[in-house]
């Protein structure tokens, strides 16, 4: 019995050695697994809302302006002396294009999302136009779900990093979906965090003493919602959600997981209110009273970069975290509800938000990696806003992944390890046609046009005239040369066109005729 015992206990005791030796084992391919992880860096995403090219203290140009002498953005010159500036950064004219583009990685002609979405389900949100009828776009925007009517169908990449092992949050502005469909909702695009996203594309109101817009029987579907904490507090929109960012920040942190944050400002967009820390001091400047507004919606964008880099390093992350920071279309200069003089708020580039000119698609565009990029660089290679998608999947080391959608974005990592790369073989494209406001602007309504290297094209669909303009030489799009260079331009009308045929581009029919416009390559 003794002799039975004895064996019994020593087969419990192997038995419990080799449990021991797996649990252990477990444990440390766990631990392995998860160091392993912590290797790939944390991706902050700092996107502001019709910021333009001119809109800060930051020269993205040969010298300084005016209008970055008026600007006081003290983060953006930190982020930039400790990163790379862009200075040919490019994104659509107007916002839920640019936005569905960083998502899907899919250049607007594409994914056919040409306008900003509607908050309401099956509204077209152009304005009537008494020479193009009403046509056919994914009016609805972007769906991760197929079978939704004028929808995009496509594979966002905050899904990927979820499904990767990244903690994913997005904060603010989303406007990637009417409601009533699944892109209204960031839960259904990927994000395990939303806070205050939502079909709308700007707040009813940026103070905390509006409730943000929700006062009961005045509140309008921009009312921001999920910040009901700070109701009634001089809590400006622009802190109340970096505050709720940094919260959103405190568990992958502390649980060492790898997270990307879409920090998506509802600044600058209008309604152009003041933010009371700030503004004063543009006052007493002598800037006209609106544009005072502004500019103090500017510096608490920019207060909130700080904060969040501020949190970053306190953190002991700063060291493991990506911080991209880019702008969704070029600056808003219709007057109202901007001060001044229309069309004048990004000069020397030409007109602004909503226009296919330089002013409204080319955007203040800066990349802290550390480590990897070398601080106070400069890049002069040309990039637009779907090239993000390839690049942070990239940076997130996914490798092998799938997509419902065709790419075409290019990662601009070559660029980050080398400012000097130049690639003047690839063709940038916009497409806008729409009548985006009821008045034809510069470059505004029914046009398109194509950036290869140094030469760019723009095309009316209301005339089908040609311009071309080497942004090198004329950044102002001021001689146009189209006249003297046929050849460039039928090249460049080539290349436009068979790119609309491929991608099925929607396009406007005349109401005279009932046609379609014609390609850039069916006209004089």
């Amino acid at each position: 019995m003794n002799f039975t015992l004895k064996i019994l206990r020593k087969k419990e005791q192997l038995y419990l050695g080799l449990l021991t030796s797996l649990l252990f084992s477990v444990s440390v391919f766990a631990q392995s697994s998860k160091s392993k992880e912590n290797t790939r860096p944390n991706i902050v995403v700092f996107l502001v809302d019709d910021m333009g090219w001119q809109d800060t203290s930051v020269p993205f140009w040969t010298k300084t302006t005016e209008f970055n002498k008026r600007y006081h953005t003290p983060n953006m010159e930190r982020l930039a002396k400790e990163g790379m500036k862009f200075t040919n950064a490019y994104a659509t004219p107007v916002c839920t294009p640019s936005r569905s583009s960083l998502l899907t990685g899919m250049n607007v002609t594409k994914h056919g999302i040409t306008n900003w979405t509607s908050p309401y389900k099956d509204n077209n949100s152009e304005s009537k136009d008494q020479q193009m009828e009403p046509m056919s776009w994914n009016m609805n925007g972007l769906s991760s779900v197929p079978s939704i009517s004028n929808t995009a169908y496509a594979t966002p990449f905050p899904q990927l990093l979820k499904d990767a092992g990244y903690f994913t949050a997005h904060v603010g502005k989303a406007h990637w979906g009417s409601m009533g469909t699944p892109g209204a909702n960031p839960y259904n695009l990927g994000f395990m965090v939303n806070i205050s996203g939502h079909s709308a594309g700007h707040p009813q109101s940026y103070l905390a003493t509006d409730n943000y817009g929700n006062i009961p029987g005045k509140a309008s579907v921009q009312a921001v919602p999920d910040l009901q904490e700070y109701y009634g507090s001089d809590t400006f929109l622009t802190e109340a959600l970096t505050l709720e960012a940094i919260k959103s920040l405190e568990f992958p942190i502390e649980n060492k997981q790898p997270f990307f944050l879409h920090m998506a400002h509802y600044a600058v967009h209008d309604p152009i209110m003041g933010d009371k820390r700030f503004e004063q001091k543009y006052l007493d400047a002598g800037v006209d009273p609106i544009e005072a507004k502004y500019a103090s919606l500017l510096e608490g964008m920019d207060k909130s970069l700080g904060d969040i880099m501020d949190y970053l390093k306190k953190k002991a992350v700063d060291k493991n975290t990506i911080v991209i920071f880019m702008s969704d279309n070029g600056g808003l200069s219709l007057v109202p509800p901007r001060g001044g003089i229309e069309n004048t708020h990004n000069l020397p580039l030409k007109a602004g938000k909503g226009s296919v000119y330089e002013g409204g698609i080319r955007e203040p565009m800066i990349v802290k990696w550390p480590g990897v990029v070398k601080p106070e660089t400069v890049a002069n290679q040309y990039v637009i806003i779907e090239d993000f998608f390839p690049t942070i999947l990239q940076m997130a080391q996914l490798k092998k992944y799938k997509t419902i959608q065709e790419v075409d974005g290019q990662s601009f990592l070559p660029i980050l390890k080398n400012p000097n790369f130049v690639d003047n073989s690839r063709s940038l494209i916009w497409h806008s046609p729409h009548n985006w406001r009821g008045v034809d602007g510069p470059g505004i309504n029914f046009y398109s046009a194509i950036r290869k290297g140094d030469w760019k094209m723009v095309y009316s669909m209301r005339t089908g005239k040609k311009e071309l303009y080497n942004l090198n030489d004329d950044i102002g799009e001021n001689n146009n040369l189209s006249a003297v260079n046929p050849d460039k331009v039928k090249e460049l009308a080539s290349i436009l066109s068979n790119e609309l045929r491929k991608n099925k581009a929607p396009m406007p029919n005349f109401k005279s005729t009932g046609k379609q416009v014609p390609m850039p390559d069916e006209t004089p």
